[in-house]
């Protein structure tokens, strides 16, 4: 008969976010039974029930750890130009989802689902990002409502196009990851540039002139 393995704590955490990962990846939100996790991991579900009470919570914790590491992952560097901070980032972001594609592929699958709180958790990752990529564009006063708007529509179209790319596990030849940085990053310089006067930020005139230079 198999002997359990132990660990300590912060290891079975880690272990049953991984599982769970794995689960979410491969099914909708809706369809994950988490005593499943608890199977895989050959504890009981009592154990399981302790560290995450409910699927929701299991899920926010997941999401959470998801947030931190890319939140580290892309953390930008001040002393680069605002165009390579966006670039690396982004570098960055595509790398760790191809080594962890189970974590990011369970978040996009967990935003198809119907739970408001879900929904919120994940609108909290964005805001975050979006509050990042606003402070080095307006480092003083408040950003434009329509600036605002525009940034948060770029994240969006940001995680769309990384998460199809992860998903269909792109030929690198057709599609790599250099043209969905490139892709990604003119995105982001057109919606500068197509932003009335009134809403354009400060920060914007260096990002511009980098791109108009190496164009």
């Amino acid at each position: 008969m198999a002997t359990r393995v132990r660990m300590r704590p912060d290891e079975r955490r880690q272990q049953l976010l991984d599982l769970g990962a794995e689960l979410f990846a491969t099914q909708p939100y809706e369809d994950v039974h988490i005593e499943r996790v608890a199977e895989l991991a050959d504890v009981s579900r009592g154990l399981l029930y302790h560290y995450f009470p409910n699927k929701r919570e299991f899920f926010g914790q997941l999401l959470v750890r998801e947030s931190q590491r890319v939140q580290e992952l892309t953390a930008p560097d001040p002393s680069l130009p605002p165009l390579d901070q966006l670039r690396n980032g982004l570098d960055a972001f595509l790398n760790h989802a191809r080594k962890n594609r189970h974590g990011v592929r369970a978040i996009h699958r967990g935003s198809l689902s119907g739970d408001p709180e879900v929904q919120e958790m994940l609108a909290e990752g964005n805001r975050m990002q979006e509050d990042r990529i606003l402070s080095v564009l307006v480092p003083e006063g408040t950003p434009a409502p329509l600036l605002r708007m525009c940034v948060h529509g770029w994240i969006v179209f940001t995680r769309e196009m990384c998460d199809e790319w992860i998903e269909a596990d792109a030929d690198p030849v057709e599609v790599s990851q250099e043209d969905v940085v490139s892709a990604c990053v003119n995105a982001f310089v057109g919606m500068m540039l197509g932003l009335p006067d009134h809403a354009r930020p400060p920060g914007a005139a260096e990002l511009l002139a980098a791109a108009t230079g190496t164009a």
